[in-house]
């Protein structure tokens, strides 16, 4: 079979191979029992669509070589000519040779990004967050991932504790720079204790390995109190900054707990004085690292300024917000993007004449107090703007659990109706509340099982201040 590519597609080839499993001798694959990457879907156009690959079939090899992953499949199809061996759902097996252009993409994308399975994690950490949720969950809430290709891939992050010779060979391979690991202490003796794991205890030469294969990477230390916070913390920042300027950037986070820790180890939750001083021990090292390499490096998490009563630091304190993500600085840009946008709007003149709107928005204890004090920038700017905030207690997982994106669906109706939700109002809820594409909370409840229960319209508007603003301009300006 003859088909073209962007240099012509005249030089893919195909020679079908008939498969047949059953039959002894049969054609089998010398990777029967491989990783295989299952096809979600083939871009229209693509050399994939032109050489009859279809959702189904699976992605036996490259180039002789099984696929591990996805990075492997970019890694391996970049060459200008390749061969691929494709398994038909109808059991018929296709070699295709392929010339293309450099960095052609084939046109396939997979139902995971790992071919092999998911890297669960061996540690057993003293505030693991899986074992302190309730039974009954969605069962993807429970898997205890530490896989160093979604820490490239998507920025989980991983404790280095799994890697066996080939994974870093491979990191060193593909070049997987950024990576995201989790430090929380430099104490050999005490990471190792935290993480339950006595491999714990090498993170030190680890990340001097990623340093010397020109692997950059952010970290994060989950901080406790009384354990690795305190000369600890000093300790675990000065060794990391050896690593300058692999080491990229450091968050301090707060340990998060629930109310389902029966049997696990006793930990507890930072008050606000603790918080203070977290905060004040982490701007004292910004400090001296702006000094000596005009970066602050280490970023305490919102939660720390939230817990103190301190006011965020400006988005340019942030340099980028390299750990969004993990909660810090993610309050800022909130906060900055809500009211540049406000501005933007009645710059625009047009105020609404219409009938008063009555808007209630549900959100975590935490950002609740500060949610209030921002919109009532906007209440008395609007003509018949009337807006509530409802901080929502998390009973589901515990009142110590304040952010809005732990909250179960039970938890927001209860909230909900506490805050007397009146009829004709319309309740705002973050999307961070359901689950990714699905109108599905932490509990199991759906979205229109909320709607129906409180009899009045349910919005769900993205957990970002310049979509907040619209929200709340278009439901009272009827854009």
């Amino acid at each position: 079979m003859g088909t073209k590519n962007k240099k012509g597609r005249e030089n893919l080839s195909v020679q079908e191979v008939e498969y047949q499993e059953k039959v002894k001798g049969g054609n089998r694959s010398k990777f029967k029992g491989k990783p295989r990457a299952k096809v979600k879907g083939v871009l229209p156009g693509s050399i994939a669509a032109s050489l009859g690959v279809e959702p189904g079939d699976e992605l036996v090899s490259i180039n002789g070589e099984p696929v591990q992953d996805i990075i492997a499949y970019r890694y391996l199809t970049a060459a200008e000519e390749i061969e691929i061996e494709i398994a038909k759902v109808d059991g018929q097996r296709l070699i295709l040779e392929i010339e293309k252009d450099y960095n052609e993409d084939l046109g396939l994308e997979f139902t995971e990004a790992t071919f092999d399975g998911l890297r669960r994690c061996q540690n057993r950490c003293l505030f693991c967050f899986v074992d302190q949720l309730p039974p009954g969950l969605r069962s993807s809430l429970y898997v205890k991932d530490d896989d160093y290709r979604y820490s490239f891939l998507t920025g989980s992050f991983i404790t280095l504790t799994n890697l066996k010779h080939e994974d870093w060979e491979r990191i060193r391979r593909f070049r997987l720079s950024p990576l995201y690991i989790s430090v929380h202490t430099t104490n050999p003796e005490l990471r190792a204790y935290i993480l339950g794991n006595e491999r714990g205890a090498y993170i030190l030469e680890q990340l001097n390995r990623l340093k010397e294969a020109g692997i950059e990477f952010h970290t994060q230390i989950v901080l406790c109190p009384g354990i690795n916070d305190g000369p600890e913390l000093d300790r675990t920042l000065k060794d990391l900054f050896s690593f300058f300027p692999a080491l990229r950037s450091i968050a301090v986070v707060p340990v998060g707990l629930t109310s389902h820790r029966k049997g696990l180890f006793p930990l507890k939750r930072y008050n606000s004085q603790e918080a203070l001083q977290v905060v004040g021990q982490v701007e004292r090292w910004q400090r001296r690292f702006k000094r000596l390499v005009g970066s602050r490096l280490v970023y305490a998490a919102d939660e720390f300024y939230l817990l103190a009563g301190l006011p965020l630091p400006p988005a340019r304190c942030y340099e980028g917000f390299p750990q969004e993500e993990n909660g810090v600085g993610i309050t800022r840009r909130f906060l900055d993007s809500f009211r540049r946008e406000v501005r933007r709007l009645l710059a625009r003149g047009r105020m609404p004449e219409l009938l008063p709107r009555r808007i209630l928005i549900a959100t975590g204890e935490l950002a609740a107090p500060l949610l209030k004090g921002l919109v009532g920038e906007l209440q008395g700017k609007v003509k018949d703007l009337e807006i509530r905030v409802a901080g929502i207690t998390n009973y589901f997982l515990g009142p110590e659990v304040t952010v809005a994106g732990l909250l179960s669906g039970q938890d927001v109706y209860r909230g909900l109706k506490e805050a007397k939700v009146k009829e004709g109002e319309t309740v705002f809820i973050p999307s961070v509340m359901l689950k990714k594409g699905e109108d599905m909370f932490l509990d199991g409840w759906r979205l229109s099982e909320l709607k129906d229960r409180l009899g009045v319209e349910v919005q769900v508007v993205a957990a970002c201040g310049r979509e907040l603003a619209r929200a709340l301009w278009g439901r009272c300006s009827g854009e």
